[in-house]
């Protein structure tokens, strides 16, 4: 029998996500100037970014970034066993052990790969397991997958589910591994329940707080110590540096013989390019930003307390959601395309998310708000969406059935 042509298969794969409006396409960005955009030769204000505490831009991150980069070049010219593992690695992974409260940290060049490298180093194909939430990151269930053990997902934000998981399991190792803040949603873990579970079916527990550094909890040190955790509760957590660090690259912080064990034998780690040390650098002026300008999180509050009070006022549909991250429920893919279109033309920017992203009927504007932002620009935002929704047009009529 012949083969099936991939490029047939390409095309009728593409013709089906046209038909489904989930096609997806890149925006050419020319110029950022704070929240505000260069897109496709026309200014407008993001909505869109990870750049909670508005740092990607703050002039002693530049600074940081371009004497390193004066010094040590742009590159890290080897894998951290080889060559590529600089000083200033070293240091950026001591800053962000100290600021969490872990013994030790490992630097990676992003949270997709340093959410591969801990599944992949500490399970297995042979009886082991990782328990997810529902809504956990790709990265998170892809690298359950790669890593070649039993993938068992639980309801959103339930622990009982979680521990039923744990108790079906098998009889090999065991991690539950979850989001701090989840990404599309903006809500928080249970992770004083779910550590419970964990400990109770001695199970070790991960999480991936990428959304949480910086912007959860006393000095921005997260949801894990937002909960009252630390490295007894939770031996290993993820921080992105490319979120509210407003940089690029990742970090995994645990004890002693879990981060020795990924630093001697996790594949990702071994076999990539460091990242450069001007990039740490950066992110190194970043942290010590974010510790001490307590000031960004509490003017993001404010913004978040703004944004919810005007959609409840404009009886918009939001998620349940302290943080940053602040969805707003279309339904379906049209809806969000067509809002997302004319916010555009009002001016804004803002993220259109379709599944398989979000679940099927659950497609969405991710709102996203920065310190950089300005009340006025909140509520105006608001504003426009209200009156994008009271200017769609209505649906198409269905046929009269028989």
């Amino acid at each position: 029998m012949a083969r099936p042509d991939l490029f047939t298969r390409l095309h009728d794969q593409r013709q089906l996500r046209q038909a489904q409006q989930r096609v997806r396409t890149r925006r050419r960005i020319t110029r950022r100037d704070g929240v505000r955009l260069e897109v496709d030769g026309h200014w407008l204000t993001g909505f869109c970014s990870n750049d909670y505490l508005g740092l990607s831009q703050q002039f002693e991150v530049v600074a940081a970034l371009q004497d390193a980069a004066a010094r040590e070049g742009v590159g890290s010219t080897g894998s951290p066993l080889v060559c590529g593992h600089h000083a200033l690695h070293g240091q950026l992974e001591r800053e962000m052990a100290d600021w969490l409260g872990y013994p030790r940290a490992l630097l990676f060049d992003s949270g997709f790969v340093a959410n591969l490298a801990v599944q992949q180093a500490l399970l297995s194909e042979d009886g082991d397991v990782c328990v997810q939430d529902r809504l956990n990151h790709a990265s998170l269930l892809d690298a359950t997958r790669l890593a070649g053990c039993r993938l068992r997902r639980y309801p959103h934000l339930d622990s009982e589910g979680a521990l039923r998981q744990l108790k079906n399991a098998a009889d090999g190792a065991a991690m539950l591994a979850t989001d701090g803040v989840f990404s599309m949603d903006g809500d928080i873990a249970p992770l004083r329940s779910l550590s419970l579970v964990a400990r109770l079916q001695e199970a070790l527990f991960y999480v991936d707080d990428a959304h949480g550094i910086g912007v959860v909890g006393e000095h921005g040190r997260g949801c894990v110590a937002e909960a009252g955790l630390g490295v007894d509760e939770v031996p290993l957590q993820l921080a992105t540096l490319g979120k509210a660090l407003g940089g690029h690259g990742a970090v995994v912080l645990g004890e002693e013989r879990l981060i020795g064990h990924l630093a001697e034998t996790a594949r990702p780690y071994i076999y990539t390019t460091a990242l450069p040390p001007a990039q740490a650098a950066a992110s190194l002026a970043a942290v010590k930003l974010a510790r001490r300008d307590q000031w960004r999180r509490d003017k993001l509050a404010e913004l978040v307390a703004t944004f919810r009070d005007g959609a409840r006022r404009h009886g918009l549909e939001l998620l349940p959601s302290d943080t940053p991250i602040q969805p707003l429920l279309c339904g379906d893919e049209a809806t969000a395309l067509a809002l997302g279109a004319a916010l555009e033309q009002a001016g804004y920017l803002v993220g259109t998310i379709r599944p398989p992203t979000v679940p099927d009927g659950k497609a969405r504007l991710r709102i996203t708000l920065s310190a950089l932002h300005g009340a006025d620009q909140v509520s105006a935002l608001v504003d426009a969406v209200a009156h994008a929704r009271d200017n769609l047009p209505p649906p198409p009529s269905r046929p009269a059935g028989p």
